[in-house]
């Protein structure tokens, strides 16, 4: 990959397309009909939301927090949701749809390159998530407030990536390329080495860490804990 802003401008994440996929995925609920309009309008809501959630948390926000700050009137919220509890399933799903779409689909020449996807994989991951930083944090700090179903989602996509790994990894250690006795385990450990970067990122910012720096650190450091061949590591 090219680093960060190669990815964004392959990936469209700002704000506006977000919301149009939620608009998409919830147009028989919203009554606000114009796409121009309701895009428009959940962009203020998303981003007043991520915004009040990051500074007071997210279940000490009123709805009446969010018509203030927002500009919008109680009764232009109720056009979009019914309640908070549908305003954070719009908010998570949009996370979870996106891991999915954006991860889920690695390029079609690593399909039997495992290290080059495993590579991808995190790569893509790191930049998906400094790409939409606000609502990673918020889908990961939130979560005591999440239904059974937000956190059952939660979950699931969570499992889907590590899934994602752990199959490149069994995939190389088909071919003899890495050591991996539990590559179960080892997708479940790389998790969290890429969750710190939106989750502490101020910890790397004071040391001047870019996001591609941190790709290539977290990529050397999973590389040599999996054993890869260094006749392979060199000929990539």
């Amino acid at each position: 990959m090219g680093g960060l802003q190669e990815f964004q401008s392959r990936v469209d994440l700002s704000m506006e397309a977000l919301c149009a996929r939620i608009l998409e995925r919830h147009a028989a609920t919203i009554r606000v009909k114009k796409p121009a309009v309701a895009i428009a309008n959940l962009a203020r809501i998303v981003d007043t939301t991520l915004t009040l959630a990051n500074r007071k948390g997210f279940h000490s926000m009123s709805l009446r927090d969010l018509a203030e700050q927002s500009g919008l009137s109680m009764g232009a919220l109720y056009a979009y949701f019914d309640g908070k509890d549908t305003l954070l399933m719009m908010i998570l799903g949009q996370v979870v749809g996106v891991v999915e779409e954006v991860l889920g689909h690695p390029p079609e020449e690593l399909v039997e390159d495992p290290v080059g996807r495993l590579r991808w994989l995190l790569e893509t991951h790191l930049y998906l998530t400094e790409t939409m930083h606000p609502w990673f944090v918020f889908a990961y700090m939130e979560a005591k407030a999440f239904s059974k179903e937000g956190r059952d989602l939660a979950v699931t996509s969570e499992l889907a990536t590590e899934r994602l790994m752990a199959d490149a990894l069994a995939d190389g250690v088909r071919r003899g390329l890495f050591t991996v006795p539990d590559v179960e385990m080892t997708a479940a450990l790389i998790k969290p080495l890429l969750q710190d970067w939106y989750v502490k990122r101020g910890k790397y910012a004071r040391r001047g860490v870019t996001p591609e720096r941190y790709a290539q650190s977290v990529m050397g450091f999973v590389e040599a804990a999996i054993g890869l061949r260094q006749t392979v590591a060199g000929g990539v």
